[in-house]
């Protein structure tokens, strides 16, 4: 009996002590500090990354469709951002942090066509 409940302790401690932990991943902060215009800031990311030819150009089907006028952008903000958040799109290529920056501080603010003022 002292050796089966040795036994059992030992693999109780083996069993913890092998344990993973989960690692503690904190989201990167973004830094929104100068606020974002669609004109100057996304319009020239999303005509050069995203309505391309085969992606999101006029008549596209994909995902949220075409993605050439702020309307159509501006509706599918909330996709956009998830997309670029967790990094599938653009497909074939990446955005600098800069532009990731820049998507999501515009949609966080509220996608505005120009500045509050």
């Amino acid at each position: 009996m002292k050796k089966l409940s040795l036994l059992f302790a030992i693999a109780v401690i083996v069993l913890f002590a092998c344990k993973k932990s989960s690692p503690t991943t904190t989201p990167p902060t973004l830094d929104c500090g100068t606020a974002k215009t669609f004109s100057s800031d996304v319009s020239p990311i999303i005509a050069s990354s995203c309505a391309t030819v085969g992606c999101h150009a006029s008549g596209s089907i994909s995902g949220p469709g075409a993605l050439t006028t702020y309307t159509q952008i501006f509706n599918a903000r909330s996709s956009i951002r998830t997309s670029v958040a967790n990094g599938s799109m653009p497909r074939g290529s990446s955005l600098t942090t800069a532009q990731k920056n820049a998507i999501l501080c515009w949609v966080d603010a509220g996608a505005l066509i120009t500045k509050r003022v």
